[in-house]
């Protein structure tokens, strides 16, 4: 029987003992690939924006401006991919701000800004101080906040930041955990408080105090100690950890009598004054409830599971415990994006499968049982090759690529109930065998159903090539 392209397909699928194979082993590449793709709210979006932060002290902010904001302006343009650039000039100092193109890899934006700060270094003013470079981009995003509150705190929230220092440093040591930071508390400081009459009595200013602390808190090399074959390494100071190792700084030596720092001025290890407020108000409270409180705020690396990393450091917060965190100390959820992702998913897959089953019962009604299990079974394995594609070419599971996946079915739909309702008219006329009735039937609007979805696929297809920050949103449909 000489048939086209959609018949010969059809034909050689038709009795092939490859086909049960070929749809069991689709369904469960998509259902490992549902598994193991990363979910999220948004799509990853790479806007890399870069901070360059120079200081020229003793400058008005229009010396600045013409002395330092313009040069290195002119140099961050050179580099290729800088969309725009921001600048703040102000007194002893300027921050610029390189914003690139959407797309553009943020490690190969920093090494080539910070490549032409070095070689433009020759341009800039006498007195200027060496550029400070900071990456920034949308990773930076926390996907999950944690609220330290209650516990036997003072009032400042000086105890709950200690503890909330700690979790956050274990927090970090998690795999796929790029960032944590801790927001609120009195921050820990040793405070030093001279004495004037101690000072005059020996003889000392304050600046040599100064001095003195500055070189007693360092840990430097020394070289090397080789002996009977062995090298070991010499350091030379330490690092100050306490008051009392504050206190105990030799700052002068006078009349071979060593001068400690105890001895002029007084030491205090302690909380420092807050320059961020955290206040939390349990569910139920009342304005005059309001508590000192410690925010933790923890973000992931690129491309990894917002859900999968939010779960596993709520089970190290639960195993800290005790440890790091008091036991009266209460942890507040205050944002969760691993949550919201998997619900959110959750939810669109849902309907995805309610849509499927819509359309299953629709076709059983009205054609038969045998067109709905064919139905039943093209579009679950279609879905799932898709979401295989979404996994080797790097996409999320997130509203945008579930929307696309909703959006397919009803092309899907539409060709596979085309194609059933032919099959089901030439098996209704019972003119041939059933085998060769659905090849004729397939071969008779195959063609036409294929050119229709590349009709449809062109008319779609330039939004892939969308640019700028609606690129991402478009290119997954």
């Amino acid at each position: 029987m000489k048939t086209g392209l959609s018949g010969g397909i059809a034909q050689r699928f038709l009795n092939s003992k490859l086909t049960p194979l070929l749809t069991a082993f689709s369904l469960v590449l998509g259902i490992a690939a549902v598994m193991g793709t990363p979910r999220e709210e948004e799509p990853q979006i790479r806007v890399p924006m870069i901070d360059v932060a120079v200081g020229l002290p003793g400058a008005t902010p229009r010396e600045v401006e013409r002395r330092l904001v313009e040069p290195l302006e002119r140099a961050i343009w050179e580099v290729p991919d800088v969309e725009y650039v921001y600048s703040v000039a102000q007194s002893d100092g300027a921050l610029v701000t390189a914003r690139y193109k959407v797309g553009t890899e943020p490690e190969i934006a920093l090494t080539r800004l910070y490549g032409k700060l070095m070689a433009n270094m020759d341009k800039m003013p006498a007195g200027a101080t060496p550029p400070f470079v900071t990456l920034h981009g949308i990773n930076e995003v926390p996907i999950l906040t944690l609220t330290l509150s209650g516990g036997s705190d003072a009032g400042d929230g000086f105890i709950l930041r200690q503890q909330a220092v700690e979790l956050a440093s274990e927090l970090k040591r998690m795999t796929d955990v790029a960032e944590t930071w801790v927001i609120g508390g009195a921050p820990r400081e040793v405070t030093v408080t001279l004495d004037p009459q101690a000072l005059a009595a020996r003889g000392l200013s304050g600046g040599a105090v100064f001095q003195a602390l500055g070189a007693a808190n360092a840990d430097l090399p020394a070289g090397d100690l080789v002996a009977g074959n062995r090298s070991v390494p010499v350091r030379i100071g330490h690092l100050l950890r306490s008051a009392d190792d504050v206190g105990e700084v030799v700052v002068a030596v006078v009349q071979d009598r060593a001068i400690r720092l105890r001895d002029v001025a007084t030491v205090e290890d302690g909380p420092a004054k807050p320059d961020q407020y955290v206040s939390f108000l349990p569910a139920g409270g009342r304005g005059e409830d309001f508590e000192p409180a410690v925010t933790i705020a923890l973000a992931k690396r690129e491309g990894k599971n917002a859900a999968t990393i939010a779960h596993a450091a709520m089970e190290r917060v639960d195993e800290l415990r005790g440890k790091v965190l008091g036991d009266e100390v209460r942890v507040t959820v205050t944002r969760d994006y691993g949550e919201t992702a998997t619900e959110k998913s959750q939810e669109l897959l849902f309907h995805i499968l309610v849509a499927t089953f819509g359309v299953v019962l629709l076709v059983w009604f009205t054609l038969g049982w045998r067109e709905a299990v064919v139905v039943l079974v093209a579009v679950p394995v279609t879905l799932a090759l898709t979401l295989l594609v979404y996994r080797l070419y790097g996409y999320t599971l997130n509203r945008i690529t579930l929307f696309a996946l909703v959006f397919a079915i009803g092309i899907l739909v539409d060709d596979a109930i085309v194609v059933v309702e032919n099959i089901a008219r030439h098996l209704h006329l019972k003119q041939r065998h059933p085998d060769e009735a659905a090849v004729i039937a397939v071969d008779e609007v195959g063609n036409p159903t294929i050119l229709a979805t590349f009709t449809v696929i062109a008319a779609i297809l330039p939004m892939a090539f969308v640019s700028g920050l609606m690129g991402p949103y478009m290119r997954p449909i």
